[in-house]
């Protein structure tokens, strides 16, 4: 065994493949199996079982246990007393022949007292509030919360305040921190009769729509998009009720409410998008540049990373 990491008088470690800088701390308890990277932080009454993938730097707080078929991956944080599971239908002296492999990626959070269920996967740098019980996989960047876990927002991605502020009609609010990403307010006329808003080509509608779609009858705490176009340039505008867009260019995020009709937010190609936190009554209608095509979207955010450069220039 190397002598490059710290164990606890008190811990039993049985692995020999530890890395330089670990500290495992008293009545924590290592498999033989299991891979802890450098520099991590096994604290008191930690179990880790031998299908175990730790990454460097990786903190694990008092009272987790780690499970067969379990990644963490490098600079992840587990607070105290999260609960992970591998089994989806577990029975006594019942062994499934390959545990249900759960993977937490880089720079991501699990909260205190959070459960996730086995076969999750938590994206990079995602936010699991404590106590959240997580059912369905998490995005990158995004902060869920709650039981079911639901997104609640994402990480660095506030929206701004100025983006209601007062502009003359027809111009664009501003271009978002994130690149490719415009927000509109169209003009808005009203009398008697009612409220309308339009846009023409050239005149807030920065392309030629060659397709529509409508979403709606979202349950408020699901999502929808999660991917990145090639070519597509989109057009979005919540025409009833509301609903939040995360826009991020591999680089910078940003969150924008879409709460008036007269607002439109115009998304070009190489930006990752979600739609979320939907109101029950919302309708989001887009326009696309071009008809369907499968083959022009990116839906791994670890694949779109893999396109983008910093500042979301294409690589």
């Amino acid at each position: 065994m190397s002598a490059d990491f710290f164990s606890h008088p008190h811990a039993v470690v049985e692995s020999t493949s530890i890395g330089a800088g670990t500290r495992v701390w008293a009545f924590a308890h290592v498999l033989p199996g299991a891979r802890i990277g450098r520099d991590c932080n096994i604290c008191d009454h930690v179990f880790v079982e031998n299908d175990v993938i730790v990454g460097d730097r990786v903190t694990v707080k008092c009272g987790v246990q780690l499970w067969d078929g379990i990644t963490l991956e490098d600079d992840v944080f587990v607070g105290p007393n999260a609960t992970f599971t591998n089994d989806p239908f577990p029975r006594s002296r019942h062994r499934p022949v390959e545990f249900t492999r759960t993977i937490v990626r880089s720079g991501a959070s699990i909260g205190a007292n959070a459960t996730v269920l086995p076969g999750i996967t938590v994206g990079r740098n995602a936010m699991v509030g404590a106590g959240a019980v997580v059912m369905h996989d998490v995005p990158a960047n995004a902060i869920v919360i709650g039981n079911p876990a639901f997104i609640k927002g994402y990480v660095d991605a506030a929206p701004d305040a100025d983006q209601t502020g007062t502009v003359p009609a027809g111009a664009s609010i501003r271009r978002g921190r994130v690149r490719g990403v415009t927000l509109y307010r169209r003009p808005r006329f009203v009398d008697l009769r009612g409220a309308l808003t339009v846009g023409q080509i050239g005149d807030g509608l920065p392309f030629v729509p060659r397709r529509y779609f409508v979403v709606f009858d979202v349950p408020t705490r699901q999502v929808r998009g999660a991917h990145a176009h090639r070519t597509l340039h989109q057009l979005l505008v919540c025409v009833q009720g509301d609903c939040a867009v995360l826009a991020d260019d591999g680089t910078e995020r940003e969150e924008f409410v879409l709460d008036s009709p007269d607002l439109a937010l115009h998304v070009e190609p190489m930006v990752w998008t979600t739609e979320f936190r939907f109101s029950p009554n919302a309708v989001l209608v887009v326009l696309a540049s071009a008809e369907y095509d499968k083959t022009d979207y990116i839906e791994s955010y670890e694949d779109y990373l893999g396109f983008v450069a910093p500042k979301g220039e294409p690589r």
